[in-house]
């Protein structure tokens, strides 16, 4: 997806947890391992655009986690909450605001790689982290570690 606006765009991060491991993905433009997601395009909601995004990189249904306020009124819809968000630098003018889900698979079905965005897609427990190459950043390995010690079975 190409950015919205110049200055600034809003992304999803999704942190699937299942049996103690986490769902992460070797970026192939990036050369980074990453949660799954991407950017929140302009007809759709942050939920909508974590859920299309889990299914376009990984061919799995999730669920995602966290509160829904009951604020509903006509015209009016309560999103999930995200457990955390953060505004990261892309480059030198351009930054995300991303909006970080945690998540469970809604069934068995198998990741699989989405080739043409991505080197490889593994399941990897809280020590796997340390081992992973290129070496994953200090915050993403936080927020991985944090979604396991949250998520249990």
């Amino acid at each position: 997806m190409a950015h919205i606006h110049e200055k600034i765009d809003f992304t999803v991060a999704i942190f699937v947890v299942h049996e103690e491991k986490i769902l992460l993905i070797h970026h192939r433009k990036l050369n980074k391992w990453l949660p799954l997601g991407g950017h929140i395009e302009l007809d759709e909601d942050p939920e909508q655009a974590a859920l299309r995004e889990a299914k376009e990189e990984s061919g799995m249904e999730v669920e995602l986690l966290g509160e829904r306020p009951p604020t509903t009124s006509p015209g009016t819809r309560a999103l999930l909450a995200p457990r955390f968000l953060d505004i990261h630098r892309i480059t030198d003018s351009h930054e995300h605001i991303g909006m970080i889900y945690w998540a469970r698979p809604k069934d068995s079905t198998e990741a699989k790689c989405a080739v043409a965005e991505h080197h490889d897609i593994r399941w990897c427990s809280s020590a796997d982290l340390e081992m992973l190459q290129p070496p994953m950043s200090a915050a993403v390995k936080w927020y991985c570690r944090k979604a396991i010690e949250e998520i249990q079975k």
